[in-house]
């Protein structure tokens, strides 16, 4: 598959690139693309969540009244969680919400991802660039010049690259990546995916 590749200024240059089908143009299973999603979110999740039983709770042990004879229910002590500031019964305890998923399964939800945004056309490749100072005027710049602007972005760099990455940083909807490191999440949140002509190979050489 070949797809035009484009100047930072957003001009088409006379060059193609060339996309692997075996990445860009597969059949995508969405179920794997469900589970590898499902898995990147739970493993954000810090489960630190913590709630204090009754006997973790601060208060007297001493039996509140006596057994029998008051008319009302038995009562234990002030910690019990039928009184108001006692422990709380069955609360939220640390957890780990991280699961593993197959490496292939991985692969298959990422190609898939990357396929579905070509058929959206939401993929552009541009020219190797680099800014000499971080400046996010020069990055937002560079947006427009696509017209995406206002749109949730991704760019995805064949290796790090601070002043790209700085230029970035401060513009609530762009997200900056290496090819190394793409998931699936980033690449199905953002409305358009921009490609460091050198992260072609770098995806290839990630997937293969």
């Amino acid at each position: 598959m070949d797809i035009e590749i484009y100047k930072i200024n957003g001009e088409k240059t006379t060059r193609k690139a060339i996309l692997d089908d075996s990445i860009y143009a597969i059949e995508p299973d969405d179920n794997a693309i469900c589970l590898d999603v499902k898995q990147h979110m739970a493993n954000k999740r810090q489960g630190t969540h913590k709630t204090k039983e009754r006997g973790e709770v601060r208060g007297s042990t001493r039996k509140i009244k006596k057994q029998k004879g008051t008319g009302t229910a038995r009562a234990g002590d002030i910690k019990s969680p039928l009184f108001r500031g006692g422990g709380r019964i069955f609360g939220p305890k640390p957890k780990d919400y991280n699961f593993k998923l197959n490496k292939k399964l991985k692969t298959l939800a990422r190609k898939s991802a990357l396929s579905h945004k070509v058929k959206d056309n939401s993929i552009t490749i541009i020219e190797d660039f680099s800014f000499e100072t971080p400046k996010t005027k020069n990055y937002l710049n560079l947006l427009n010049d696509f017209k995406i602007g206002d749109k949730k972005t991704l760019m995805i760099l064949p290796q790090k690259n601070k002043n790209v990455y700085l230029s970035a940083r401060n513009l609530k909807k762009a997200k900056i990546v290496m090819a190394s490191s793409l998931n699936t999440y980033d690449v199905l949140n953002a409305n358009n995916i921009l490609i460091i002509e050198n992260s072609l190979k770098e995806i290839e050489k990630t997937f293969s």
